[in-house]
């Protein structure tokens, strides 16, 4: 038993500390070599089917890499979206997340996740892979987030969305046509058209 433990710490280190139960499953370990590293605190349960080693803890979006990991089809998007490209002052009360329409959103306790439901071309469109300390996440594209926070901006906000045209397009050197191109996959170009204009 002491070697399948120690290979089971393998498996954690390799995977940056952090891994799903579904991985240590899929990877041939029994539940009781998990039961005994924790049992001896080596490895401790994070979230609902996610364990990490102990003392073990992300510094970099650590709330983005814990939601990415329990949701492996999410895309990071909205506000969540914006906040990582640092294109807006706005603080995330959640971790904003699109899956595909008709798609189970996993129940997640921590961090604190919203589910938004896409359409499978909008959800698709724009998705960026980001690596975090080793970690793989999805994010959408600046140009591709602000298009959809017009989409949702009932959710979000008006002010929210403008004020992430203006950011993207001033300070991030986002190109007005980029935009566009997301605001037609998101049928938000009559509403977006306007604002780029009075921008520009």
């Amino acid at each position: 038993m002491q070697r399948k433990t120690d290979r089971l710490i393998n498996l954690f280190q390799s995977n940056g500390g952090t891994v799903r139960f579904s991985t240590i499953i899929k990877e041939g370990f029994h539940p009781d070599s998990l039961n005994i590293l924790k049992k001896e605190k080596k490895v401790e349960k994070i979230a609902r089917g996610l364990y990490g080693l102990t003392n073990h803890a992300i510094k970099t979006h650590p709330d983005l890499v814990a939601a990415s990991l329990q949701a492996p089809r999410g895309v990071i998007c909205l506000i969540s979206a914006l906040s990582f490209h640092e294109a807006t002052v706005e603080i995330p009360k959640y971790v904003d997340m699109a899956i595909p329409q008709g798609t189970h959103a996993h129940r997640i306790k921590y961090p604190p996740v919203r589910f938004y439901r896409f359409n499978i071309k909008s959800w698709g469109a724009g998705i960026e892979e980001h690596e975090i300390e080793g970690y793989k996440i999805k994010v959408y594209s600046l140009a591709k987030t602000v298009a959809d926070c017009f989409k949702f901006r009932n959710k979000i906000g008006m002010d929210v969305a403008r004020q992430a045209i203006k950011t993207a397009i001033a300070e991030k050197n986002i190109k007005p046509e980029e935009i566009m191109r997301y605001a037609k996959i998101c049928r938000v170009g009559n509403i977006i058209k306007p604002i780029l204009e009075a921008i520009l």
